[in-house]
Formats: C-alpha cells, structure tokens, sequence
C-alpha cells in the first residue's frame, strides 16, 4: 500500500495501535500489535518495546523510532509520507485505505513496504557456514566491533553476537522502565536544588542497579558510557493541557498549573541544538553527578564480587568547546574519587567525548588534550555538518538521491567527502596531541559495509552499531582489511 524507510530489518504482523500505552494494554491481553505513530519519542519506549514492529509518518534512518528499533532488534518502517494519522479518532490513512485501531497490517523492514492484513511470515535461521564465515572475518579484521546496548538484556544479545565491548550505552533510555519516569520528571520540575537531589536520590539505585547489569553481561569487555543527552523536554508529556499532564500533577502532588509552566518552559524552537547534552550536565551539574556515582558505584560492586570489569569508559556529550569538556571532567574525577575513598577501592578508567559537533572535530587537538578517547556521533555529526534535520530530512533526501546530488541518504551512508573529512580531521588533529587515542564511531553509520570500510582507512579503533547489525560491521571490517591489504 505505501513504502517508507526501512529503518529496521525483519517482518512484523499486528492489530493497529495508536499510543505506546495501548500497545501494552493490548499486549497484556495476548494480541499482537504494530505501533502507529506520527513519529516516537522516548515516552513510547514501552510500547516499542513489545510491538511486534513500529510504523512513523515522519522520521528518518537516524530518528527516534529507527535507532530505538534497531537497539531492540524490532522491525520498524520510518518517515511513511502516505501515511496520514489522526489520534484523537484512532485511524490512519495508508495510501488510498483507511484503517482503524485494531486492523491488521504487515511490515517490511528491509523494503520499507507497508501491506494491508496478515502476511505468513518465516523464522531466520543462522546455519553452521554463518558461524564459519563470522570467524574467517575475525582472523582477518582489524577493526574492532562494539554494540550500542543499553541494558543487560541489550548487553546479552550484543555477546551472542559477537561485541567486544559496549561503544554507546544512552543512560536515558533506563528512564523508562516502570515507574522511573516519575522520579525524572520529578526532579524536571523541582523548584529547589533540593528538590532536585531528593529525586536524582531516588534514580540512583536505579542507574547503578543496571549498569551492574551490564557490566556482568560485558564480562571484562570495555563499556562506553555516555551521560544524559537528549533535551529535558523529552521526558515530559507533550500536551502541557492533555490527560497525561494531569496524571503527572496527581502523581508528584502538584498543580496543573505548574506542571503547565513547566512543560511549556521547556519547549524550544530547535531543540536538537538547544539545550541538551554538556549544556545539561553545565546547567544542573547534580544530574551528572548522580549518572557518574551509579556507574563507579556500580564498578566498585561488580569488582568486590571478584568479576572482571573493564575500566569503565565515561563518555561526556555534544562537546563543542575544550572548557565545557574540562568543567565537566573536573566534575566527574570528584565523584570518582569519593567512591574509591568510600569503598576503599580504585579503578582504572578514561573520560572522554562525543564528537558530533562540528566545532568539536575542528578544534579537536584541543579537546585531545584533555580527552582520553573520542567517540563520534555520526548522526548528529551528519546533521548538523549537512544542516539537515535528521527527523525531517527522509521528505526531500529520497529526491536528492534520485536526481544524483547525493549518490546515498547521509544518514545512512558516511558522506566521506563532508562529514567524512571531518572525522578525519579530528583523529588526524586528536592524535597529533594524543598519539595512542582510542577512536571509534557509534553512530548507525557503524553498521553500514560502505562507512565501516571508509572507517578502516581513517583509520578508526572500532565500529560500533545496534547488537543486530555486529554481524554485517564484523563481515565489512575483513572485507576492508583484504581489500586494503591491511590485515592482521
């Protein structure tokens, strides 16, 4: 009926749903579902989590709905320009067709197709040659391979698969789980520093309790870890007058009016560029603070335990200036310490950053001074170097393909002669500081076989990219190798 973006692979068959709380509740009662979106946020995670697959109208490779739905290995079809969705009477137009809540329909997400009812679908299998060819591919790689993982479970799935490490584990999406939104929003609308250090008390345990997880799951394999990064909005219903903002004033025991005040003083015109990332973590430094106690806290336990645990890797983001990187380690090395000295424990670890700004790659012999590896984010490296909206670029991109301005969407293949020269500048500039820095990309360019090879030759340290694409990353990086002569 309609193609969109195929933002994650697989099949998916289900009854239409329209919020992530009707794809729970619907579930709950055994049905099988696909979630309908106009576009996800962080707040439909739940409902993501146990669709059979997501359908958006609007959003590109590197949107919410497809990195989320990548991470989980979910099928998910973005940025469908023939899909027009109307909440409020719980129908969508596909094409020609309208559906209502509870029709079924089939996902393609290696196409992008979008078909009316219930098509048979087959398991994948994994044969004894796939195991073959995976380890001739280790034998002759030398680039590394890590997953984005942000739980265990996600952790787990990445050392099925053959990661040698987490390369980007996003602490924001542990918020989600159960009732911990509320303490997030708890501490978005505290009035008082107080107040906010009384609900970042209560997402501790909660933090430090999964990155125990992980680090068990990684076993000794090294974990990049990156502070909160998306805009404090995110986490806040959208409608500052709508049933879930009244739900929120009930929960916290506040006024409507101040929850109002509060969703409405968060709303900005370009938040991808707003206030989000390091500017967080420089505005209310107690938020930081609290994500790096969890994670020593966390290492300190894991080691007591006499498990192996790599020196954790505490990774600062959307740096843009080597002083907003200084305040913020100075920050983090102050909490480290007083773990040790509580725990009577010390461990090794690095403190780095995200290169995704352009500013960051320029100057980026001045961060290296103080940076002990860099990671790039090539999403937003690609957004904001290109100056298109990740979110809203798959409306014209597909157009500029077509006619040969760009011979692929950048978000799904490095544009080695733009945003490509700008990590190599980068690691040429970090490196001429920091001869040995570690270097690696975990933006979903990490799991492209045409980025993956453009990153051996750099050359970067690894690649790392959803748990489900490892596979594909670890088959480029030998093929890029044998291709370059450069192998092990």
């Amino acid at each position: 009926m309609a193609k969109g973006l195929p933002a994650s692979p697989g099949a998916a068959v289900g009854r239409i749903v329209f919020s992530a709380e009707d794809a729970e509740e619907w579930t709950n009662r055994k049905e099988k579902v696909v979630l309908v979106r106009v576009e996800t946020s962080p707040e439909d995670v739940g409902g993501m989590h146990v669709a059979e697959g997501i359908l958006t109208a609007r959003g590109g490779m590197t949107s919410h709905a497809a990195v989320v739905a990548r991470g989980m290995g979910k099928c998910c079809v973005a940025g469908c320009g023939d899909c027009i969705v109307d909440y409020a009477a719980k129908k969508v137009q596909i094409g020609k067709k309208t559906f209502s809540e509870g029709d079924w329909i089939t996902l393609n997400g290696n196409t992008g197709e979008v078909a009316e009812g219930k098509l048979k679908l087959s398991e994948p299998s994994l044969t004894g040659d796939f195991a073959k060819l995976m380890h001739l591919a280790d034998k002759k790689r030398k680039l590394r391979v890590r997953a984005n993982a942000d739980t265990p479970k996600d952790c787990e799935v990445a050392v099925r698969f053959g990661a040698e490490g987490v390369g980007l584990c996003r602490t924001e999406h542990m918020f989600f789980e159960g009732n911990r939104i509320d303490a997030v929003r708890e501490m978005i609308v505290a009035d008082t520093l107080q107040q906010r250090l009384s609900a970042l008390a209560k997402l501790l345990p909660m933090q430090r309790s999964d990155f125990i997880g992980i680090f068990l799951a990684m076993a000794g394999r090294p974990v990049t870890i990156r502070l909160l990064d998306p805009p404090l909005h995110e986490f806040v219903p959208h409608q500052s007058d709508g049933p879930e903002a009244q739900l929120l004033a009930s929960t916290l025991g506040i006024s409507l009016d101040k929850v109002k005040q509060r969703i409405e003083s968060l709303k900005e015109s370009n938040p991808m560029l707003g206030h989000r990332g390091c500017r967080l973590g420089i505005t209310y430094p107690e938020i930081y603070d609290m994500q790096v106690r969890a994670i020593f806290e966390a290492a300190v336990h894991v080691r007591k335990l006499g498990k192996a645990v790599a020196p954790p890797e505490v990774m600062i983001p959307l740096v843009g200036k080597v002083e907003e990187f200084t305040l913020l380690k100075a920050n983090a090395i102050r909490v480290a310490e007083e773990v040790f000295k509580e725990s009577n424990l010390t461990l090794k670890y690095l403190i780095g950053t995200m290169i995704e700004v352009p500013r960051a790659a320029i100057t980026a012999d001045k961060i290296a001074a103080e940076a002990e590896f860099f990671s790039f984010g090539t999403n937003d490296l690609t957004q904001m170097g290109c100056g298109f909206s990740r979110d809203d670029a798959a409306s014209f991109l597909g157009e500029y393909v077509k006619k040969g301005i760009y011979e692929y969407d950048p978000f799904q293949v490095i544009d080695q002669e733009g945003v490509g020269e700008l990590v190599k500048i980068a690691v040429a500039k970090g490196r001429s500081v920091r001869p040995k820095l570690k270097c690696g990309v975990c933006g979903e360019h990490g799991g492209d076989p045409a980025s993956v090879k453009f990153f051996h030759k750099v050359p970067l340290n690894y690649v790392s990219c959803s748990p489900y694409r490892v596979p594909i990353a670890m088959l480029a990086a030998a093929q890029a190798a044998i291709e370059s002569g450069d192998v092990w």
